[in-house]
């Protein structure tokens, strides 16, 4: 099963989305498997990473900020001062994820949530297309 899902950011960081990856295997029927989660830009990633807590998201977003800062002499910048830096944060994290599937539920720890991370700063629509097998 493969379901596709238009997430909107509002702009730079990192937007839960584990309801919505959750929905779909759900949906999907499948009891016991494998979920994909794969993001379909070169300026946005996927993460799993804390949810209980939202200075962990602050803190992971401050470090992208501080080594992977905008505008520093990059060629390519048609889109802007983010345009290569949203492309180097997305190269150093991930662009697909693979999430066991047992009794139809995701296989998520205690304090793990799935993210988009935007690295624009524009908002934007981002396709992420979900597969269960």
């Amino acid at each position: 099963m493969t379901h596709e899902l238009s997430i909107q950011t509002p702009g730079r960081g990192l937007h839960e989305i584990t309801r919505e990856v959750a929905g779909a295997a759900t949906t999907s029927g499948i009891r016991e498997g494998l979920c994909t989660v794969f993001v379909r830009h070169t300026s946005a990633s996927l993460i799993i990473q804390e949810n209980a807590d939202p200075s962990a998201r602050r803190d992971l977003e401050r470090w992208m900020d501080e080594h992977v800062p905008d505008g520093t002499g990059f060629e390519h910048t048609h889109e802007g001062p983010d345009d290569m830096p949203s492309h180097i944060r997305s190269a150093i994290t991930a662009t697909s994820l693979s999430i066991p599937l047992l009794d139809g539920k995701l296989v998520l720890g205690t304090w793990q949530g799935i993210y988009l991370w935007e690295h624009r700063h524009r908002p934007h629509t981002r396709r992420v297309v979900v597969h269960i097998a």
